[in-house]
Formats: structure tokens, C-alpha cells, sequence
């Protein structure tokens, strides 16, 4: 049980606010990072904040994504990559990296991650949205909180 969690809160379509990543050995939380990220040009969609909370104002300051990648490169780069909803942070990340010229094949990432909606969903959860997995499950959520979305998700993984 050796995997990575990540999740991205976003502030319009695929450009991310935030990020949280648990990282995992041999079924055990080892390290955990959070950082906001500066969208381009500081934009939100009203929607956006109504789900995170995060606001421009939070991220005026914060580095953008080419700042924190290295960051994020260091805890994904060759590694199994957990999600719940793999496809949409999956795409966050690809779509974030292509548009500053990052080559997402170094990352050296499955072509598909893990999916907890995908595995809950199989064991028959109905509705799987990380909340109600969270609440099933007995796991702590602070929902919509990058880090700890990220950690409910390796939770749900560990005991899938």
C-alpha cells in the first residue's frame, strides 16, 4: 500500500487554487503537503467560491502552479496516484502542466489513476461523492479542503 493522494480545489475550469497531496509507504501517511496556487490573473468563478471558499484575495499573493510544481513533481514523479474523481484532478494536472509548456510524460504516471468514486461505486456506495464515502466510512472531512480531501481519499484507498 505504497501511493500518493492528491486533490485540486479549482478556481475556473482546470486552473487550481489549491492543492493537497498525502503521500503513503507500506500503508502508513508519511508526508502531507498544502499549498494555494495563483490562478492566472487572480480569476475565480463565483461557483468556485460558493464550493471552496477560497477567495482572490487568499491566492493575491500565493505562488503559481510553475512555482509550487517542483513541489508537486517531487511527490507524484513515478509514483501510484489516488484520487477520488481521478479523471478531473488527473485533468487539472495535465491541462495545468501543457499550458505552461510541462511535459506531463515526465511525470511518469499511469495513464489512468486510481479512482475511489470508482472503487466505492463497484462496492455499491450510493452516492459516492467524497462526503458521503467520508460519512459511510467514518473518516474525518473537512470537504473541499485540498489536504484534507487528499487524506480522506488515501483513507478510503487503505480501506477499500
Amino acid at each position: 500500500m505504497t501511493f500518493t493522494a492528491i486533490d485540486f480545489e479549482t478556481a475556473t475550469a482546470f486552473h487550481p487554487c489549491s492543492v493537497g497531496i498525502v503521500t503513503v509507504e507500506n500503508g502508513v501517511i508519511v508526508d502531507e503537503f498544502v499549498s494555494l496556487i495563483k490562478p492566472p490573473n487572480n480569476l475565480y468563478s463565483p461557483y468556485t467560491i460558493q464550493v471552496h471558499g477560497i477567495y482572490p484575495r487568499d491566492t493575491m499573493n500565493a505562488k503559481s502552479f510553475t512555482q509550487v510544481f517542483p513541489e508537486i513533481q517531487r511527490r507524484l514523479q513515478g509514483r501510484v496516484i489516488v484520487a477520488h474523481n481521478e479523471s478531473f484532478d488527473r485533468n487539472v494536472l495535465a491541462k495545468s502542466m501543457a499550458l505552461y509548456g510541462l511535459n506531463y510524460d515526465d511525470l511518469n504516471l499511469s495513464p489512468r489513476w486510481e479512482c475511489t468514486v470508482k472503487i466505492y461505486k463497484a462496492k455499491g456506495l450510493k452516492p459516492t461523492k467524497l462526503s458521503d464515502c467520508c460519512r459511510t466510512m467514518k473518516i474525518q472531512l473537512n470537504h473541499h479542503e485540498a489536504l484534507s480531501d487528499a487524506r480522506a481519499c488515501a483513507k478510503l484507498y487503505l480501506l477499500r
